[in-house]
């Protein structure tokens, strides 16, 4: 069983960043409710933020920028973090007994006994409607995608009680965003979105199957279900797999969106997009080590700044 880490001051979250803004910066009060919705660790709000900027980058690039684009990006960014903060409170309430028998979350406000599971709730509705308002601003199209976002939200923490694949539903729920920021630029899905929703999904596989290697012990001894307890030794080449196929996936999405009107630069720049990623993906194969849990985490949180060069380079596409 992976061994817990000595906390720096009470109430502290195991997995989070050393100095974080949370534990330095916070008010007491709300530092509980903050660790709830993972405000102490803003990688999970940039995986979900990272496929909006794809979408709308994308949809720019495909149709021509808007000044309405700022809003989407802004709008997408706070409600990234208010609906992240959302759904990991959901996921602390339904997985609190399973928390509680893991070293790494054991010490989460809900099982550690910081925060109520009334109190919980209360804070995951506060997140919800804010994050609502924000998407009541885009049009009635992205507005009911917004909304069917719920049910895999609802959905995704029970989903490791299921099957061994619950990576599948995060990255159904993860990438969301990617559909709803191209139909609050463009009014309408098409092939495109759709491709680069199957390219984030495939990236989501690869990076939450090396974070599930931190917890495989832990997991195989209270029966949770992964990816990573699925492909055991096969890990590397299931990664592979995922690999090619966010590459593959986003390549199709920037062809079929910017053929045969596109300007060679602008072809070139988007092009450039899922070529970045998939190097960097290369890279954190080539250093993983799935029985080191602190190289897990660590690759993991480089997947910040892979989605990120995909973005610049989708951003820079419209721009072109």
């Amino acid at each position: 069983m992976t061994e817990s880490r000595e906390l720096p001051e009470p109430g502290r979250v195991a997995d989070a960043p050393p100095g974080n803004w949370v534990d330095r910066f916070a008010p007491a009060r709300a530092r509980p409710y903050l660790r709830l919705s993972r405000a102490d660790r803003p990688i999970g709000t940039w995986l979900l933020l990272l496929p909006c900027l794809w979408g709308v980058a994308l949809a720019a690039a495909a149709d021509a920028p808007r000044l309405e684009d700022l809003w989407i990006i802004a709008a997408c960014t706070l409600g990234a973090a208010l609906m992240r903060g959302a759904g990991c409170t959901w996921n602390d309430i339904t997985d609190r007994d399973i928390d509680g028998a893991v070293a790494r979350t054991r010490s989460r406000p809900i099982p550690s006994g910081q925060v109520s599971v009334r109190a919980a709730l209360v804070w995951m509705l506060v997140q919800t409607a804010i994050a609502g308002a924000l998407l009541l601003s885009f049009n009635g199209a992205a507005v009911a995608l917004g909304i069917a976002s719920l049910a895999l939200v609802a959905i995704y923490p029970f989903a490791k009680r299921f099957t061994w694949w619950p990576q599948v539903f995060l990255g159904l729920a993860f990438n969301w965003g990617a559909l709803l920021a191209w139909v609050a630029h463009s009014g309408s899905l098409s092939a495109a979105p759709v491709a680069l929703y199957g390219s984030g999904i495939a990236w989501t596989l690869f990076y939450d199957t090396i974070y599930a290697h931190q917890d495989k012990e832990d997991d195989a001894l209270i029966g949770v279900r992964s990816t990573a307890r699925l492909f055991g030794a096969r890990t590397g080449r299931w990664l592979g797999v995922f690999l090619m196929a966010t590459v593959t996936l986003m390549t199709a999405a920037v062809l079929v969106a910017l053929l045969p009107t596109a300007a060679p630069l602008k072809l070139a720049l988007a092009l450039a997009a899922p070529w970045g990623l998939g190097w960097c993906l290369l890279w954190q194969m080539q250093r993983l080590d799935m029985d080191r849990p602190e190289v897990c985490l660590r690759l993991f949180r480089a997947n910040r700044e892979a989605g990120a060069i995909a973005a610049l380079f989708l951003a820079a596409a419209a721009l072109a």
